[in-house]
């Protein structure tokens, strides 16, 4: 298997564009991964990249070899796919994304139980509030909330979650308790906004008695992790826009309160991503089925 791996070293590699990152999106210190495409070189009888002080590119024989290794390591897990389902025991490496707020209340408290139900399976979690690429950055599994755009993924939907407009009592004393929905367009109020290169997240859409209504609402600052949103809101410094389980505890002890409970924002979907051919993968639908059953209490019930 060591010259698999040793693929499987070299395709990262040339992915995030660098032995580094390579070694490390498959646990490896740089050591073992720069010994891993020496040694796929040295039995290949080339040179894979070209190497100065700052930058490592492949070769052209190294990009006529990432295609074709690339193609033998989706066969190779194909063949795994295969294999298991009639072992009837998912083996191998789930490679998991979620945003930050779901993924820590949510996903991570449901993959130690995942693991213990199949021992053979490793699950590997990166948590970000930014948009990802499955693709490019070789993963299985992209849980998400909010409305994904088009693509050639595969989408499953697990639930729809709504989502409040909330403050802390401290804030709404010293800014005053919002009527309407034009009172947060107001100098008066401070949205805290997620924000990102490419972010939808530029305006909040509430549902009202004449239908939707789209606020371009404004803030003094704003974050890329939606925990940060939370802090500063628990810390009075304005009104966040949340999935309701995100911020439920804070609601039931007081610490937050909705506000404009009689025009919400529109809910939210909570779902994931994933390549069709992942279909095949007992593991990946093992995995969704698993959080899609085990998920319901944690999101708690729709209001």
């Amino acid at each position: 298997m060591s010259y698999i791996e040793s693929l499987r070293v070299f395709v990262r590699v040339v992915d995030l564009g660098s032995i580094t990152s390579g070694g490390r999106d498959l646990r490896l210190t740089p050591a073992v991964a720069s010994k891993r495409i020496k040694e796929l070189e040295k039995h290949l009888g080339v040179r894979l990249f070209n190497r100065t002080t700052r930058s490592l590119s492949p070769t052209e024989v190294g990009k006529l070899f990432y295609h074709e290794a690339r193609a033998v390591l989706e066969t190779v897990d194909i063949a795994e796919s295969k294999v298991a389902n009639f072992s009837h025991a998912p083996r191998g490496t789930i490679r998991v994304t979620a945003p930050l707020g779901a993924g820590r209340r949510i996903i991570a408290p449901l993959v130690p139980r995942f693991v213990e139900a199949f021992p053979d399976t490793r699950v590997q979690m990166r948590l970000s509030d930014r948009k990802v690429d499955i693709m490019a950055d070789g993963l299985d599994i992209a849980f998400f909330i909010g409305t994904p755009s088009d693509s050639n993924l595969k989408l499953r939907k697990i639930r729809d979650c709504d989502r409040v407009l909330c403050a802390s009592p401290a804030y709404l004393s010293q800014n005053g308790t919002p009527q309407t929905p034009d009172d947060l367009l107001s100098d008066q109020h401070n949205c805290l906004l997620l924000r990102y290169p490419r972010s939808p997240e530029y305006f909040w859409v509430l549902q009202t008695k004449t239908g939707l209504r789209k606020l371009e609402v404004a803030g003094k600052y704003d974050a890329d992790d939606g925990d940060v949103l939370t802090a500063w809101a628990l810390d009075g410094r304005g009104i966040v826009n949340k999935p309701r389980f995100d911020v439920a505890e804070h609601l039931r002890d007081g610490n937050l309160v909705q506000v404009l409970p009689a025009t919400p924002p529109v809910p939210t979907i909570f779902g994931c991503l994933y390549p069709h051919k992942k279909l095949q993968d007992p593991k990946i639908r093992l995995f969704v089925d698993f959080v899609i059953e085990h998920s319901k209490p944690l999101l708690g019930e729709r209001r």
